[in-house]
């Protein structure tokens, strides 16, 4: 499954890779809202938030539904600017009705790829928003129905959130970060400009990828969705804060903007998606976990493993083939020996319980 932006036609320059920091000031709220997302991040987050003051730190609380589960297509600007305050201006010229149907999408839209109604001018999506928003707590609630009774006021007092968290901690992280996505956001634009578009994403982001025929960024996620840019545009973000997310903006309407993690040496690149399928695929079979838990322990032959479990080898050899065709096992030769093991990185990467129980 994957995310689909109709390029056709689209002329280089309407291509930009560009850091935001908007863009990164909502993916460092998410990461206070959400630390268990990053475990890299874990001594930033908890030394932000303990710094946080009471009042701020409640703010944000009633507000994280803009940026703790999903992300607010208004916090990925299309166009982006150099400062923060820059880029505030251009949110507070959206009009109300497409600002509050934004706000409330990630949370309420019961399909983000069409069309709904603002619910400032439709009273059935504004009793389901208001449903919905109960649903998610008395704070949510409360929010929902300050926004729908005063649009104005509540984008004011947004406004003044996000300048109260560039004041308290933004505005060093992002003098921290800033030169970092900017080179990145160079290099990228370098590579479109020698080497095209598909050597581009593919050093943004081994998720991202153009279609053979070229009229098509692919961006794989389970989600799926298709948006078009042949008419403004596409916009690339870079983000320090943002693994293991790719966000895409592709609500009908908006430019499409794509927030990709810039790569470091530390951070796996992320396994395609149908990988990840073939690999639970493969281990959800009793006889391949028994097993994994052998070769986990070191290298073994097609028969010292057809002994040991009681199978055939041509039996085992099948279930081998399924494992090497996952990226579970490493084999090598030794002598007229086939030595077959268990990939410990590649099953890590698949969950620390997985790799417990076969090594226990």
């Amino acid at each position: 499954m994957a995310n689909v932006i109709d390029i056709a036609g689209l002329p280089p320059e309407r291509i930009v890779f560009s850091p935001s920091p908007l863009a990164e000031l909502g993916a460092a709220l998410h990461v206070l809202s959400e630390p268990g997302h990053h475990p890299g991040l874990h001594g930033w987050a908890t030394a932000t938030a303990s710094g946080l003051k009471p009042d701020l730190a409640d703010r944000l609380h009633e507000a994280d539904f803009l940026w703790r589960s999903a992300r607010s297509d208004l916090l990925l600007p299309a166009v982006p600017g150099a400062t923060l305050a820059e880029e505030l201006d251009a949110l507070d010229r959206i009009d109300d009705e497409t600002f509050v149907a934004a706000a409330f999408e990630i949370a309420c839209s019961t399909s983000y790829t069409q069309h709904t109604p603002s619910p400032l001018v439709d009273a059935d999506e504004r009793a389901r928003v208001r449903e919905m928003a109960a649903a998610r707590g008395p704070r949510q609630a409360a929010f929902t129905d300050r926004m729908l009774a005063d649009p104005d006021g509540l984008r004011v007092w947004l406004r003044r959130l996000l300048e109260d968290c560039d004041q308290a901690f933004f505005a060093d992280t992002w003098r921290r970060v800033r030169v970092q996505l900017a080179a990145d956001a160079r290099h990228k634009a370098e590579l479109l400009r020698r080497k095209g578009l598909a050597e581009a994403l593919a050093a943004a982001s081994a998720a991202l990828s153009l279609s053979e025929d070229g009229d098509r960024v692919l961006v794989d996620k389970l989600a799926g969705g298709r948006t078009t840019a042949s008419g403004d545009g596409i916009t690339f973000i870079p983000t320090a804060f943002g693994w293991p997310h790719l966000f895409v903006v592709h609500a009908p309407g908006w430019r499409p903007v794509v927030q990709y993690p810039v790569t470091t040496p530390e951070l796996p690149p992320p396994a395609a998606l149908e990988l990840v399928q073939r690999r639970l695929d493969a281990l959800a079979h009793p006889m391949r976990m028994r097993l994994c838990r052998t070769l986990a322990r070191g290298p073994h032959t097609t028969g010292e493993l057809s002994e040991s479990h009681g199978i055939t080898p041509p039996e085992v050899s099948r279930h081998i083939a399924v494992l090497k065709k996952a990226g579970l096992l490493t084999t090598r030769r030794r002598g007229r020996y086939v030595l077959h093991q268990l990939e410990l990185t590649s099953v890590a990467r698949l969950g620390s319980d997985f790799l417990e129980s076969v090594l226990r």
